[in-house]
């Protein structure tokens, strides 16, 4: 599993469109898939469970782990004798939520490649943290706590796909010399914030274009337009921002269709490339992730390369969280098949809860999330309303959601049998009695 983090869906298909031609002649493509979080912490969680947010509890507000009665899905194929490794660039998906359970090797790909210019490193890294910045004024500064926050920011500024990927081979080629299957999670950052241009951290343009470019930047990674009125980034730097991780996609994207066909092409591995979520820009002048079920954040491209499995292309809406239960079925569990086999019986829901910003978000962002994807529109649930709004398009833009009429129930439309409506509304009740508990 090959998840390139905050790799929005645009990016990918934006341009000359996905730049993995190996990939794209042997997958099943997913051109609809979203996550179910806007963040690495939410997402991943339900990649590893299953289940939604406010059913795993690992999300924004509570900044909870895991938790620890879900069984995760490295537990489950352990279980079965697979050796299960993490090849991570996130400090996110380890130890500190929880997410390392069932690996029996977590591989911290910054604690294996130097930083190149140290000091700028440092400094970029606290200029770029608030809870860094925090810390620098507490005793985790005099007891010299701050090494593993540091050395975790090493991924930020410089390239690591490479030793990633070579650390990954590394472990296959030694399971298969002990004849034991394998499980490897793989979390690449070069498509992350502040997004890989180059080698090392860079701006797209020069002179007065790159000052401009750094502000943004700073602006977008500390959420400040969650504390102001206006929004500090003007379009013309947004759009450079939004380029950027397009550009830092393109650079990787040759490696890892070369990747996916030396561990695909004449094996039976099973191979999945995709994202944990996307990022914000575009409804209600929102930027980065956290807080938000936009398109922007959700929507992820997803290719499924299995064994015996013809490519195809499905348009049909389906939640990531079910790589959870289609890779245990393709490993023969009991569980419902669905991604390729019955892409229609995924249930398409996104949750978010507001994030706090230090303390500075303004009332009118201080509202949890819940959407779900059903008949070619988007269903949204805010602070008690209802609202709508259709899929954005790579050239139309994000949408806004517009507040359905008081006492319309979109449910029904969802979902016309009673069973299924006392489902859905069983879902949309369990999640805002999870929303109050955790705001």
């Amino acid at each position: 599993m090959i998840i390139a983090d905050s790799l929005r869906w645009d990016s990918v298909y934006g341009g000359s469109g996905p730049k993995l031609p190996w990939v794209q002649k042997h997958a099943v493509e997913f051109t609809a898939a979203r996550s179910a979080g806007c963040w690495t912490l939410p997402a991943t969680a339900s990649l590893f469970t299953g289940l939604l947010p406010h059913q795993h509890g690992a999300d924004t507000q509570s900044r909870h782990g895991l938790d620890p009665g879900v069984p995760t899905l490295a537990e489950r194929l352990q279980a079965r004798g697979y050796a299960t490794h993490q090849v991570t660039a996130n400090v996110a998906t380890t130890d500190i939520f929880g997410l390392d359970r069932g690996f029996d090797e977590v591989v911290r790909i910054w604690k294996e490649v130097p930083p190149q210019h140290r000091k700028l490193h440092e400094l970029m890294v606290l200029v770029g943290k608030p809870r860094l910045r925090k810390k620098v004024l507490s005793t985790d500064w005099v007891r010299g706590k701050l090494s593993e926050d540091i050395e975790a920011g090493t991924v930020w500024l410089q390239d690591t796909v490479g030793e990633i990927l070579d650390r990954s081979r590394q472990i296959l080629a030694e399971n298969t010399r002990k004849g034991r299957p394998s499980f490897l999670f793989l979390n690449l950052m070069e498509t992350h914030f502040p997004y890989h241009v180059s080698p090392i951290f860079s701006a797209l343009g020069s002179g007065f274009d790159a000052v401009r470019e750094m502000v943004g930047l700073y602006h977008l990674v500390n959420q400040t337009f969650l504390a102001r009125d206006e929004g500090p980034i003007s379009p013309t730097t947004m759009a450079t921002l939004r380029s950027r991780q397009r550009v830092a996609w393109e650079r990787i994207a040759g490696q890892l269709d070369e990747f996916v066909r030396e561990l695909h092409e004449g094996t039976d591995n099973l191979v999945v490339l995709s994202s944990d979520h996307g990022e914000c820009f575009g409804e209600m002048g929102w930027a980065y992730h956290f807080a938000n079920v936009t398109d922007g954040g959700t929507r992820v491209p997803l290719f499924w390369l299995e064994p015996g499995r013809a490519p195809a292309k499905i348009d049909t809406p389906v939640s990531a969280l079910d790589l959870f239960s289609a890779v245990l079925a393709t490993v023969g569990e009991d569980v419902p098949p669905v991604l390729a086999d019955a892409p229609e019986e995924s249930v398409v829901v996104m949750e978010s809860a507001w994030y706090d910003a230090q303390g500075r978000t303004l009332r009118r962002f201080k509202y949890n999330q819940l959407c779900f994807v059903a008949g070619r529109m988007r269903w949204l649930r805010r602070n008690g309303r209802w609202f709508s709004a259709p899929p954005s398009t790579l050239h139309g833009g994000e949408p806004e959601f517009a507040p359905l009429p008081t006492g319309v129930d979109p449910l029904r439309e969802l979902a016309p049998h009673a069973v299924d409506r006392t489902r859905l509304h069983r879902l949309v009740s369990d999640f805002e009695a999870y929303s109050t508990r955790i705001s």
